[in-house]
């Protein structure tokens, strides 16, 4: 029997936001639902064209465990979890989870991060430790997400070799210290700063190897605008951390 089982099992939610991920959903739900039997689903659709946020519905109506909230458009994967993470504040469970709907974080990491929780506040699943990887990256992304992440730990101090990856899990206790309600990113610059956020609050930082593999079904999201905003974020928080102003 798994270490959790459906009633041993803390609490936990896993937030997933969404934006025309219509072809994926239906089979992520179904592997996040079997890889942690305790937990719930909550999807954030940014009122994808596709369809997707009608399909989430419908799944919703067919399992208790799976919620979806609605926004109004593209608002931002920042907001979203921002969002996403306050449904879930308010609703009492022990932890949060964040991945994403593209098939690109496996849930079969679900209970290692769930199990580093015994003695971090925060786990990531990271391809920068030993075990960990990558597939299916080209050599300039390879250089963007290693530049990225040895700039944050230098510039926020953050003891963790994959600052900008997005599957973790954090203890619900130390979000609600992190003030989210004063975050600056909108966009993908989100992971940077809430890892800082929480460990201003004092969080301890694990991470467990994880293999990220491209998305096979759909399109990329990301865009040469949304990335340089990201930067931008990044490097006028980090300024501002290492030279204690923030």
């Amino acid at each position: 029997m798994d270490r959790y089982g459906p009633r041993a099992m803390p609490q936990a939610l896993i937030v997933v936001p969404t934006y025309n991920e219509r072809d994926n959903v239906r089979g992520i739900s179904a592997q996040l639902l079997a890889a942690l039997p305790g937990a719930e689903l909550l999807f954030v659709d940014d009122n994808s064209p596709d369809g997707t946020g009608a399909l989430l519905d419908e799944l919703a109506a067919a399992e208790p465990r799976v919620h979806v909230m609605h926004r109004a458009g593209k608002l931002g994967l920042g907001t979203a979890y921002v969002e996403g993470f306050g449904w879930g504040l308010a609703r009492g469970y022990d932890y949060l989870f964040e991945m994403d709907a593209d098939g690109s974080h496996d849930p079969r990491y679900l209970p290692a991060l769930l199990a580093g929780m015994d003695s971090k506040d925060v786990m990531i699943g990271s391809r920068y430790v030993p075990g960990g990887g990558y597939i299916g990256w080209p050599l300039s992304r390879v250089i963007m997400s290693r530049g990225v992440n040895l700039l944050v730990r230098i510039l926020m101090r953050l003891p963790a070799r994959d600052c900008s990856g997005g599957y973790r899990c954090y203890r619900v206790a130390i979000l609600r210290k992190a003030r989210l309600e004063q975050m600056k990113s909108h966009g993908y610059s989100f992971q940077e700063e809430v890892l800082y956020r929480c460990r201003k609050a004092g969080a301890r930082l694990g991470e467990t190897p994880i293999v990220f593999e491209n998305r096979r079904v759909g399109a990329s999201k990301v865009s040469s605008h949304e990335v340089a905003r990201s930067l931008g974020v990044i490097l006028s928080l980090g300024v501002r951390a290492f030279f204690g102003l923030e």
